[in-house]
């Protein structure tokens, strides 16, 4: 049911404003209250399969727009749109948002300040790669999400290992199986949540970010403030960057480091971002983005108007060891500001963190979100919350 936790409060909002009729891989369960129809399609990815099921909802319904927030369908459902005559940023635009080497290639064309990047296949090149940029570098899949498979290198005697991580993690790709390695940018990561209609792009908040410690890049929590001073530091940069890869309609998540106080970016992801970071633009501006990528979807100028000025934060909830999940609870009264606490896994369960070969979905817990007046007072507020988590785990009996 993660995709409820996640995404839940995007159809919710969807469904308020537009009759839904999904395309879904799974039979509906949660999603029934918010639908007015479906067809399941057991792998969205296939064209012919996609193409045959919105037909289907075609001959039964007027069709007004079709998007997806699933990293994974960004280029079918472009390809969809595309064949029903419906509003579409380009299929080949949210194919190069998916490779990750396409988009430093036009990154560098168009002049956006980026990381040095190459593209292998082997160990060697790896290495050789890495050798030239200079450590420490990081290692990726060219086109995966949810920061799986990446992993920093600081000498050469870690890249093996390093190359070997996420080479396992690009096998999984479908628009590229090969490995990034790139050069490590030094500074504070943001994300910038940007609505773009008819090629005019408006950056409405920036995310400020928490990730693990070296090597990996797991992200621990998330704020937003209507104010941020940094949204005038970052916004040329997200809107350089959209404007070099084509996007002309939608939601797009801007990912991106401050090197030295100056934007250099990460990647482009065309669709809103995960995390419930959606969520908490709304807490924090009033700005309906899910609202936003369907009016979009359906060729009408969204509203970005803010309601609210405000902040949120989410803190997301991880293990300090990989095991047995054996105890799991909130405990103390449930302020006003605390806006949600899930919980993803139950007592009983395996938790394996990415230094032994899991990833945020076998690691994370859950996680929670807070309100406040500035983001630091909402992370403050979400810190004294996980506070009062009781999580314990058995670690996993080491072989002798």
């Amino acid at each position: 049911m993660e995709a409820e936790a996640y995404r839940g409060y995007c159809l919710q909002s969807v469904a308020a404003a537009y009759d839904v009729v999904l395309i879904t891989s799974d039979e509906p369960s949660w999603e029934v209250p918010y639908i007015k129809d479906c067809v399941v399609v057991p792998d969205p990815t296939d064209q012919a399969a996609l193409s045959a099921a919105s037909r289907t909802l075609a001959d039964r319904y007027d069709l007004a727009g079709v998007f997806t927030w699933t990293e994974w369908y960004l280029f079918p459902v472009a390809r969809l749109a595309r064949q029903l005559g419906l509003p579409t940023t380009a299929p080949e635009v949210t194919q190069a948002c998916r490779n990750k080497a396409t988009a430093r290639t036009l990154f560098a064309r168009h002049g956006v300040p980026s990381a040095v990047s190459v593209s292998v296949r082997t160990r060697d090149e790896a290495h050789a790669a890495a050798a030239r940029i200079g450590y420490p570098v990081v290692l990726k899949p060219a086109a995966n999400a949810a920061s799986v498979g990446v992993v920093r290198a600081d000498a050469p005697d870690q890249l093996t290992a390093a190359y070997d991580f996420a080479g396992r993690a690009a096998e999984l790709g479908v628009e590229s199986r090969s490995v990034l390695v790139e050069e490590y940018l030094d500074g504070p990561e943001v994300s910038v949540e940007c609505v773009t209609y008819r090629s005019e792009t408006t950056v409405v908040a920036v995310t400020r970010k928490t990730v693990s410690a070296p090597p990996f890049f797991e992200e621990l929590a998330h704020s937003v403030d209507a104010s941020d001073p940094l949204l005038d530091v970052v916004s040329p940069a997200a809107k350089a960057a959209i404007r070099a890869l084509g996007i002309t309609d939608g939601v797009s998540h801007v990912e991106m480091r401050l090197v030295d106080g100056r934007a250099r970016l990460i990647e482009v992801n065309g669709r809103l971002a995960g995390d419930m970071i959606g969520h908490l633009v709304r807490l924090a501006t009033g700005i309906d983005l899910p609202r936003a990528a369907a009016d979009i979807a359906c060729d009408r100028a969204p509203d970005l108007t803010p309601t609210r000025s405000s902040a949120a934060a989410i803190r997301l909830i991880y293990p300090e060891t990989s095991g047995t999940l054996t105890s799991l609870r909130f405990d103390g009264p449930t302020p006003c500001w605390l806006d949600k606490v899930h919980f993803q896994h139950r007592p009983g369960d395996q938790l394996v963190l990415p230094a032994d070969g899991g990833d945020m979905f076998t690691a994370r817990i859950g996680y929670l979100i807070t309100t406040g007046p500035t983001a630091d007072a909402a992370a403050a507020r979400a810190e004294s919350a996980h506070g009062r988590l009781v999580t314990r785990v058995e670690p996993a009996p080491t072989s002798t």
